[in-house]
């Protein structure tokens, strides 16, 4: 009875396996190898082969290293990496162009008084902040008090000289200012627009603005608050920033712009060049030595890059402090250094300062006569210090950025040259931001700082304002403490001329005087140099982008098809 109840089993178990077989939705499974199928079997029916998924597309990441700190709250920093993270993480009221102007941005027109007092901004209506929020013309008016109350990074370059700002309704702000300048409104490309309310809830309730607590800075030292192209995904402090694409930007993307991008916080040499070599970075730095850009140029899909920049070298020399407060003996140290020597130091086609700013700036007047190397003439000027009998008393502390390898070389070549004529040279490598807090107090200051500047805005005037007027004094970019009341005012006074022949006259007579006073050696106007894989679309490389600071890594106009 058993045996019969197998036999009947084995058959149901048969007959279920082959209507199994007719009726799969898919091929039947092969036979084993060694066994034949049946003659008498069904062949099965092949169901048609599915479309296999399309390969995920992978995220188009844009690496690049920059020179730590990362300062990114807009009202902070002012640097060269936050001049480039800023832009893409706030937007701005105008866009600077690659001709030298500004664009409509978040303002999409504006009038001007007759007076040139008064300015009205017409806002884009619909932009979005990251958190989803509208942005009104109050935002634009809370974040120009922060920066004014702030009174530290592009401060001095956006506050001064304006009397307020008002929100006529949500779509229209007001700045009147004291006083007409030709400078104001391009100005405003430093002028991030945060968000209030986001901001302000994330603002310590203690901290030294008053009401205003901390101001929200603690927070926006590792978060954003823009409504610009990409917004901050990750910001481990002093290591990267890691930012991705914002989509619901109002402005346009290249095809190939950038999902993440990564600002990698080193410039050490034997680290970038290994990212670079594993394809896990997409440009370098620009402060890279000569031989590291020599050494990039060999690996294999990778350029080096050499751009026009509104940055010059400047050996900034402290004129309060001895022997250097002495007219005379900067005049020598100008005579003195080997500019020639100096060029060979630096990429091929680097030209010397032939004046107290870049060349490339409108307005530069490249008829005056400029220091070229002469050790009789500098003997005559060092003869006529005050302090030419007792040199031995007051050597020179030469201070050079510990992360720009290269300045080593121009501080050696500077201790060199001055002991040619009996002027003793001590060369002192001070991190960056050791470099920043010396030189914000006379008693820190060095005699020299060397330091590369560049100008905020691509015209002479504002140069000579960010490094000679008095209101830049005890920040990074003047370690002259010039305070010259007479040179302030002949500033300010061209800066408000309007007539562009008239003010250009006026820096004329500006430029001719800083080179009396002497109070920097001006070394080279600076070609910005990048080790670049080659498959980086890099507009900057064809002169498309804006030289202000910062604009060559507008993330939306560089586009990345590397594997």
């Amino acid at each position: 009875m058993f045996s019969k109840r197998l036999i009947v089993l084995a058959t149901l178990l048969t007959l279920a396996s082959l209507l199994a077989t007719q009726c799969a939705p898919g091929p039947a499974p092969a036979p084993a190898p060694t066994q034949a199928p049946p003659a008498a079997e069904v062949p099965a029916t092949k169901a048609p082969e599915a479309t296999p998924p399309p390969a995920p597309v992978a995220k188009r990441v844009f690496r690049a290293t920059f020179s730590p700190p990362l300062r990114a709250d807009p009202a902070v920093g002012n640097d060269y990496v936050a001049s480039s993270t800023l832009p893409n993480l706030y937007d701005t009221l105008v866009f600077p162009n690659a001709q030298g102007g500004v664009d409509p941005w978040l303002a999409e027109s504006w009038d001007v008084s007759s007076d040139g007092l008064t300015y009205t901004f017409h806002l884009r209506k619909g932009v979005k902040f990251h958190d989803g929020t509208e942005l009104k013309a109050s935002d634009v008016v809370y974040s120009f008090d922060r920066l004014k109350t702030i009174g530290e990074g592009y401060a001095y370059l956006v506050t001064p000289g304006v009397e307020g700002v008002t929100a006529l309704d949500d779509y229209t702000v007001e700045f009147k200012v004291t006083q007409a300048s030709a400078l104001f409104l391009p100005s405003l490309v430093r002028l991030y627009v945060a968000n209030e309310d986001l901001v302000r809830q994330n603002t310590k309730a203690e901290g030294p603005y008053g009401e205003n607590g901390d101001y929200g800075k603690e927070w926006l030292q590792t978060h954003d608050a823009g409504s610009g192209p990409y917004k901050i995904k990750e910001f481990p402090l002093e290591q990267y920033v890691l930012m991705e694409k914002f989509p619901d930007w109002w402005g346009k993307f290249n095809p190939n712009a950038p999902d993440e991008a990564r600002f990698i916080i080193t410039t050490e040499a034997v680290t970038v060049r290994s990212l670079l070599e594993n394809k896990e970075l997409e440009i370098t730095d620009q402060w890279q030595s000569l031989e590291a850009y020599q050494a990039f140029e060999k690996i294999p899909g990778v350029k080096v890059i050499a751009l026009p920049t509104l940055s010059s070298f400047y050996y900034m020399i402290n004129t309060k402090k001895p022997p250097t407060d002495d007219v005379h003996c900067r005049k020598a140290m100008a005579y003195a250094f080997d500019y020639d020597t100096a060029l060979t130091l630096e990429w091929p086609g680097t030209q010397q300062m032939i004046a107290p700013v870049s060349a490339i700036l409108a307005g530069v007047d490249k008829t005056l006569p400029h220091y070229t190397r002469d050790l009789d003439k500098a003997k005559e000027e060092l003869a006529q210090c005050k302090y030419a009998a007792e040199l031995d008393k007051y050597p020179v502390e030469v201070h050079w950025v510990a992360q720009v390898p290269d300045e080593e070389k121009y501080a050696l070549l500077f201790q060199a040259n001055m002991a040619e004529i009996g002027i003793k040279v001590e060369v002192v490598k001070v991190p960056w931001l050791s470099m920043v807090e010396n030189t914000s107090k006379l008693e820190t200051a060095p005699h020299i700082a060397t330091i590369y500047v560049s100008s905020d805005l691509p015209e002479a005037g504002l140069m000579m304002r960010q490094r000679y007027h008095s209101s830049t004094t005890g920040t990074w970019q003047q370690n002259e403490w010039l305070q010259d009341p007479e040179m302030d005012k002949a500033i300010d006074d061209a800066l408000a001329t309007l007539d562009q022949e008239e003010r250009f006259a006026k820096y004329s007579a500006i430029q001719a005087k800083l080179i009396d006073l002497a109070p920097s050696v001006w070394i080279y106007d600076q070609l910005e140099k990048h080790g670049i894989r080659e498959c980086v679309d890099f507009p900057a490389a064809r002169g498309e982008t804006s030289v202000v600071m910062g604009y060559y890594f507008f993330l939306p106009d560089i586009g990345v098809t590397c594997q």
